[in-house]
C-alpha cells in the first residue's frame, strides 16, 4: 500500500467565508433606524417630552459632542471594513464600527436616566 495514494483522497477543507463586509453594511444600514427608534423611545417618556415641551425636569446626559464623534468614527470604521484587503483588519474594523454605533445610541439614550 502506497502512502502517497491514500493522502490524495483526503478532502481539503474549503476556506471559511468572510462575511464582515455584509455585517458592516447591515450595521451601517440599521444605524439610522436605531437612532430614530432611540429618539422615539426617548420622546415617549413623560420626563423628556415635558422637557422638550415645557422646559421642566431636564436632565443632562453624556456630552452631546460624543454623538457626531462616535458616528464619524463608525463611518470611518465602516469604510475600513469594506476596503481593507485582510480579513483580520476587516474584523477589527467591524468591531470598532459596532462599538462606535452603540456609543452614539447611548449618547441619545443618556438624556433620560431611566432608559440608559
Amino acid at each position: 500500500m502506497d502512502n502517497a495514494s491514500s493522502s490524495t483522497n483526503t478532502p481539503v477543507p474549503a476556506p471559511a467565508k468572510d462575511r464582515t463586509r455584509l455585517w458592516a453594511g447591515l450595521s451601517a444600514a440599521f444605524f439610522p433606524v436605531a437612532f430614530v427608534g432611540a429618539v422615539v423611545l426617548l420622546l415617549s417618556s413623560v420626563q423628556v417630552s415635558g422637557c422638550v415641551t415645557y422646559g421642566v425636569e431636564c436632565t443632562r446626559g453624556l456630552p452631546w459632542w460624543l454623538f457626531p464623534g462616535s458616528a464619524g468614527a463608525a463611518g470611518v470604521a465602516f469604510l475600513v471594513a469594506l476596503a481593507a484587503p485582510r480579513p483580520q483588519v476587516r474584523r477589527w474594523a467591524l468591531g470598532a464600527q459596532l462599538f462606535a454605533e452603540c456609543t452614539a445610541i447611548m449618547v441619545v439614550l443618556s438624556y433620560h436616566p431611566g432608559l440608559a
